[in-house]
């Protein structure tokens, strides 16, 4: 038995469905008849595709940009959503390919927990505090 905790993230290897839990629970997360997989948190790059959130202030509206250098926003690899996380709130924008891998989000946080996840190479996060 494994238990869930708000704000994990786990996603079905079968048909790929993604789910953030809200409110923790006792039991594992099942889809397609298997156990959901947790998604890792990863807060370091080190591949070639940059992957951690960079956060800053521009206009009075918190920016996003996911990897120092954009990240690639192609039909088979690219940034799905990025989040904002405070005690409070949870911001979200859903990405497509295409678009810029960034996101812009109205409030500006004292603090904040900012993730995104890429279609390929998971679930990063980095802290802001503004």
């Amino acid at each position: 038995m494994t238990a869930t905790k708000p704000a994990q993230i786990y996603k079905c290897d079968i048909c790929g469905n993604i789910v953030e839990v809200l409110h923790g629970g006792s039991e594992a997360l099942v889809c397609c008849g298997e156990n959901m997989k947790l998604q890792t948190t990863k807060t370091e790059d080190k591949g070639a595709e940059k992957h951690v959130p960079e956060c800053s202030v521009v206009d009075g509206k918190l920016q996003v940009q996911v990897g120092s250098t954009p990240h690639p926003m192609e039909e088979e690899h690219f940034i799905e959503w990025v989040e904002v996380l405070t005690d409070d709130a949870v911001q979200r924008v859903h990405l497509k390919p295409g678009q810029d891998p960034k996101a812009i989000f109205p409030d500006v946080p004292a603090s904040a927990t900012v993730r995104e996840f890429c279609n390929v190479h998971g679930h990063w996060e980095t802290s802001f505090s503004g």
